[in-house]
């Protein structure tokens, strides 16, 4: 498998296979979501966008960065959307970097969001589809974030070498600046259980798959199984 490592702005062309990366904290605030019930995320191009969404939808949950604001029911932060009950409901994510990178590929014949915990499910439906090549989009700091990087290799590599171990791509991640924000406060609207939560790899048994549906571009979980015979990694 061919893997290529790009920032959102990178991106020249749409490509076949996107796996777009935001570990702290969009994708790891998305599988929580799954997690607590929510049947669908839409993702947002915009804050008035979302509360658009929110305002024709009201049993919709509307979620952003930064600190609580009027209009929105949660905040990007795993720590806190953990207690929620979102069964059965759908939710309308807006972030600064996951969301902008996966609408950024919504033309791709395949866009995976993923974080590291995912990391598995994310690895094995790439091992299903035997795709050739695959672009993974790092979306923080401009394509520089070192967790989202550290996430995306490790991913890649598990896809083509299941045995692979995490700890050294955790490592990184855990040394991330964005993991020093998020412990030192510097980043509102966040827990202090966040960072440990988004290093949690393999917490859940599905991947996220994102694809237009009408003019909306939704992510759904899909579980995964492993093939018939293999044992659980």
């Amino acid at each position: 498998m061919d893997s290529r490592f790009v920032g959102i702005a990178e991106l020249a062309e749409v490509p076949a296979v996107a796996v777009v990366v935001d570990v702290m904290r969009a994708f790891t605030v998305a599988a929580w979501a799954f997690a607590q019930g929510a049947e669908r995320i839409v993702l947002a191009e915009s804050l008035d966008e979302a509360l658009a969404l929110k305002a024709r939808h009201p049993d919709w949950a509307a979620l952003k960065d930064g600190p609580p604001a009027p209009g929105f029911d949660m905040v990007n932060s795993p720590g806190l959307l953990r207690s929620a009950d979102l069964r059965g409901r759908t939710v309308v994510q807006k972030t600064t970097a996951g969301t902008v990178g996966a609408l950024a590929v919504k033309d791709a014949s395949l866009v995976l969001c993923a974080g590291f915990v995912v990391a598995e499910a994310t690895a094995r439906l790439l091992r299903t589809r035997r795709s050739s090549g695959v672009t993974f989009v790092v979306t923080g700091e401009d394509g520089q974030a070192e967790e989202d990087l550290a996430c995306a290799q490790y991913i890649a590599r598990r896809a083509t070498e299941a045995g692979t171990d995490a700890t050294a791509f955790l490592r990184r991640a855990a040394g991330s600046r964005a993991a020093a924000e998020l412990a030192q406060g510097v980043r509102q609207g966040a827990h202090p259980d966040d960072v440990a939560l988004c290093l949690e790899v393999d917490r859940f048994p599905f991947a996220m798959v994102a694809a237009l549906e009408g003019p909306l571009m939704v992510v759904r979980p899909r579980a995964v199984p492993p093939p018939a015979g293999d044992a659980v990694i």
